[in-house]
């Protein structure tokens, strides 16, 4: 299956509440349950990382369709329409304008309206979508959780220690979600293709997808 034909599905929470949140746009996209650190540099988001921080509050992070992470006067950044709720898991500042974050991706989000204040950073009303449901991986589809599987022990094998792990504990490696966004996170997609992926409700379905792209990449990880 050609991934650019990919259909997406969205499900809004039951009982959305739009939210207001500042947006992190970045170049990479991140899935729930994922991490990733991030150097805090530019004046737009120190304020807004640190206020994170302190209140415990998530901020929202989404791909860009075009334009650049740090500000370049003649580029537009051009927003994609979903993204995730980022946690601060670790905050460290090196200096008043230097700080090293890492964040965990909670739920996703949909884009209802955005704007963008006069220091650059984006605002955005958010509505939030339900979480996947839990589906255990089918006999058929067990491949792409055993690569996955084999990926974190060779990992481990060769001294990653368990804070520089890509992937967070607990390895759900039995849950078609789990394995579908940690294969999603990394997988050579354009941005487009993975925000189908994100949108996808059905965590078998996008299983399914991920499980043919692997295949059609000839993407394997040898066992230990």
């Amino acid at each position: 299956m050609d991934p650019s034909t990919f259909e997406s599905h969205h499900l809004l929470d039951p009982h959305p509440t739009p939210t207001m949140i500042p947006l992190f746009p970045l170049g990479s996209t991140l899935f729930p349950g994922g991490l990733m650190p991030l150097k805090i540099f530019e004046p737009r988001y120190l304020t807004m990382t640190r206020q994170a921080f302190q209140s415990g509050e998530p901020f929202g992070m989404v791909a860009l369709q075009s334009g650049s992470e740090t500000v370049v006067p003649e580029q537009e950044e051009v927003l994609h329409k979903m993204g995730v709720m980022a946690h601060i898991e670790a905050f460290e500042e090196f200096n008043p304008a230097l700080f090293l974050i890492r964040v965990k991706a909670g739920e996703r989000f949909h884009i209802d309206s955005v704007e963008r204040q006069k220091n650059g950073l984006w605002m955005a009303q958010v509505t939030t979508l339900a979480p996947d449901a839990e589906v255990d991986v089918p006999a058929e589809l067990q491949s792409s959780a055993d690569k996955l599987g084999a990926l974190i022990r060779s990992l481990q094998e060769h001294g990653v220690l368990e804070h520089d792990m890509p992937f967070a504990k607990p390895y759900r490696l039995g849950d078609c979600s789990w394995v579908s966004n940690r294969w999603s996170e990394m997988l050579p997609l354009e941005s487009a293709q993975k925000q189908t992926l994100l949108g996808q409700t059905h965590p078998r379905l996008r299983l399914d997808l991920v499980s043919e792209i692997l295949e059609g990449l000839k993407i394997s990880v040898d066992f230990p």
